[in-house]
């Protein structure tokens, strides 16, 4: 729920002081795995949060920057799960509902309180078992395989200081 899952997050972060934080987030309409770069400090949420809190151009931190990057290897991180077979790609935006939400304040933590922390996002589709009943043409992905991109992706913050030097960018 909106406000709570940062608390949440810092919660873990305070019981298990960890090198790198990586959040991930379902999202329907994604048909690969997605490493988002970005989390803009803003909440337009079309649908209702879990207690109907359903916030519009509101910051997510009053007091925060517009928009954080990730800072964990973003472009290694895509590039070790492409080089295992897996469709996966960069994000430049997490959205404006609540995994942009998560992202933002853990990426407002790092930047506050927390700055020895590398921190990030992902995005997964929907597990196969999930496109039942949902319409024609919806991206689904093995649970084993998502299973998988997140070990290889965190892999690639366990071995990556500095991010890959290859163009990942997209045109649309």
């Amino acid at each position: 729920m909106f406000g709570e899952a940062g608390k949440a997050v810092e919660k873990g972060i305070i019981e298990h002081n960890p090198d790198a934080v990586i959040c991930v987030g379902q999202a329907g309409r994604r048909a690969d795995i997605e490493v988002e770069r970005i989390a803009i400090n803003l909440s337009e949420d079309p649908i209702p949060d879990n207690a109907g809190n359903q916030p519009m151009d509101v910051k997510v931190r009053e007091d925060g920057e517009i928009a954080y990057f990730a800072t964990v290897p973003v472009k290694a991180m895509v590039k070790n799960v492409n080089d295992h077979g897996i469709p996966a790609s960069v994000s430049y935006t997490a959205g404006s509902y609540m995994c942009n939400n998560v992202m933002c304040d853990l990426l407002y933590m790092i930047d506050r309180k927390y700055p020895s922390i590398r921190g990030g996002f992902i995005h997964v589709p929907f597990a196969t078992e999930q496109g039942v009943g949902k319409p024609v043409g919806t991206a689904t992905m093995a649970l084993e395989t998502i299973a998988k991109a997140l070990e290889c992706a965190l892999e690639a913050v366990a071995e990556t200081e500095e991010d890959a030097k290859i163009h990942m960018g997209i045109t649309d």
